[in-house]
């Protein structure tokens, strides 16, 4: 599949989505970017603006299966992965699997859950295996946890460590939409609901093919160096407690090559690296106490940095 074919692919894809969710064309994007990596997605946001429904619009979208785990302190992790029971009718024992087979799997609320239930989702996450009585299955391809988190009700909740938010390949939010695109959703759902007239345009299969193609996206070696000055810069940073790991800098580097393909181009350019820095970046770093007292988010930290590291300039 060359580079053309993926930007076909895409828009095919994000026109489909459009269709249910109103103005969020660059959220739909990133969420594309995260599929095309084989990565997944954290969704930091207040209850009510559309990640269910985006969820379950990607799923369609592709002719993939839609999963729904909602997080919850008394959630055991073989509620995600699965269980074997003896079944007295066949006696045998048989694997009953869990919520973690499918394409998309949208986790609710995923600080709900105590660590030991979140941990269960690290294996899948990065491996895309599950083990259940010593065995190790695999997950069906394309597989994307898209995780939501409340920002309001934290009474409760149990933070995720560093180590599972590293396993996510972007952080975004959605936010409430502006009033033109609100009244069109009103539009839009007064007689029926779009999402259930929603069909496949694409297959998982042709997505598979997409996502290798996008790792043939050409990246120059300057463009590569802009990347690890960027990571390198966080490690050093008088706001930073603890810098971006090489996972982070592998992540922003696949990111990059899967925008450029989504929007059009066989190459990298410096807008793509910067665009995707924070949603790739701000949730790998910790921020030192003085800086979180100040007020400063994460993002804003990335930003900074982001514009102080020098942006390669091609010679004439």
């Amino acid at each position: 599949m060359r580079e053309s074919d993926v930007t076909e692919l895409s828009q095919r894809i994000i026109g489909n989505v459009e269709r249910v969710i109103v103005g969020k064309r660059a959220v739909t994007e990133l969420v594309l970017v995260a599929l095309l990596c084989e990565g997944h997605v954290l969704v930091e946001d207040v209850p009510g603006v559309g990640k269910t429904t985006l969820a379950r619009a990607i799923a369609r979208s592709i002719g993939g299966q839609f999963r729904r785990i909602q997080f919850t302190p008394d959630l055991l992790p073989s509620d995600i992965s699965g269980i074997v029971f003896f079944n007295q009718k066949t006696g045998d024992f048989e694997m009953r699997p869990g919520p973690v087979f499918g394409n998309i799997l949208l986790a609710d609320e995923i600080n709900r859950a105590t660590p030991r239930t979140q941990a269960a989702l690290l294996e899948a996450m990065e491996e895309r295996t599950v083990t259940i009585e010593g065995e190790t299955l695999p997950l069906p391809r394309p597989f994307l946890v898209l995780a939501t988190e409340n920002p309001v009700e934290l009474e409760g909740t149990f933070p995720l460590p560093e180590a599972q938010l590293d396993r996510f390949l972007l952080r975004i939010e959605l936010g409430y939409p502006e009033p033109e695109d609100e009244l069109m959703m009103l539009g839009r759902f007064q007689s029926s609901n779009p999402l259930a007239e929603l069909t496949a345009v694409t297959s998982p299969e042709e997505l598979l093919e997409a996502s290798e193609a996008c790792r043939a996206i050409y990246v120059d070696d300057e463009l590569r160096q802009y990347i690890i000055d960027i990571a390198r810069a966080t490690r050093g940073h008088e706001t930073v407690r603890l810098g971006v790991s090489p996972r982070g800098t592998l992540a922003l580097f696949r990111a990059s090559q899967a925008l450029a393909a989504v929007r059009g181009r066989g190459y990298v350019v410096p807008d793509d690296i910067k665009l995707l820095s924070s949603a790739v970046l701000a949730h790998r770093i910790m921020l030192s106490p003085e800086t979180r007292l100040r007020g400063r988010s994460a993002a804003q930290i990335i930003q900074s940095i982001v514009s102080e590291v020098n942006v390669p300039v091609e010679q004439v």
